[in-house]
């Protein structure tokens, strides 16, 4: 057997080995398409400023980030520092208003007395001012005895007054309240002999009568505007009598009692 050196084989029949049967011939393949291997670049020379640029790059870079971080520092430092600065104020704000509501509830506490105060000035001022429209007075007050049945006590109801008939006694007395025309009355019926002065002085007609008491207490207003009574105390056996009579300034602006 030979082969050909284009890389196609034929075989042919020797002198030692006769075949019978012609052989097919082999198929031939096409042949592959033969592409070139690409031509070698040229190597660049890496330039000597390359390294210098990069160099600069980082060091700008890295003034920059110190600078970035420097700015920032200072920022925050800042922040801090308005930030403790605004927490003293805050603080002294705290405090100054603490003190403030402390003054405002002392302020409120000496007002408050100040009011009370102050209504009770005005009450006594009113207290006053009524006592001295009205003053008060007494005009009795000594204890006086009464011998028997034939004796009296007498006084006059004072006119623009209010009268304040009040006494006590160690035994039963009689106490009436008349108008002149009524003691007048009394008078005639002790003269003529009718009773005893204990009798005729609260049996000739009387404004107001208490007979056999120990004590009396009586407001009698008649008087504020009409001088024209008279009160009387008299007893059926020897007793003391002692008076706390007052009157009170109260005039009245029309005639009263048996002047009206």
């Amino acid at each position: 057997m030979t082969t050909d050196g284009a890389g196609g084989g034929i075989m042919t029949p020797t002198d030692m080995d006769q075949m019978t049967t012609p052989a097919e011939p082999a198929e031939v393949q096409p042949a592959e398409p033969y592409s070139p291997p690409p031509a070698p670049r040229p190597s660049r020379t890496p330039s000597a400023w390359m390294p210098m640029f990069e160099l600069r790059d980082r060091r700008w870079w890295t003034v920059a980030l110190a600078a970035t971080l420097l700015i920032s520092a200072l920022g925050v430092g800042l922040l801090y520092l308005d930030d403790s600065s605004n927490q003293a104020t805050i603080r002294s704000l705290n405090t100054a208003n603490e003190s403030l509501t402390g003054r405002n509830q002392i302020l409120q506490d000496q007002l408050k007395t100040t009011q009370t105060n102050l209504t009770a000035t005005l009450g006594e001022l009113a207290q006053t001012k009524a006592e001295l429209e009205h003053p008060h007075l007494t005009i009795w007050n000594v204890s006086q005895a009464l011998k028997g049945s034939t004796w009296y006590l007498a006084g006059g109801i004072p006119d623009t007054f209010t009268y304040h008939l009040e006494a006590t006694s160690t035994g039963p007395m009689s106490v009436s309240i008349l108008t002149l025309e009524q003691w007048a009355k009394a008078i005639e019926c002790v003269d003529n002999g009718i009773g005893t002065t204990n009798y005729c002085m609260h049996h000739s007609g009387a404004i107001a009568s208490w007979l056999g008491v120990t004590s009396v207490n009586y407001d009698f207003h008649l008087a504020e505007g009409c001088a024209d009574y008279v009160s009387v105390f008299t007893s059926a056996s020897s007793i003391t009598v002692r008076p706390n009579v007052s009157v009170t300034y109260n005039p009245s602006t029309s005639a009263t009692g048996a002047c009206a």
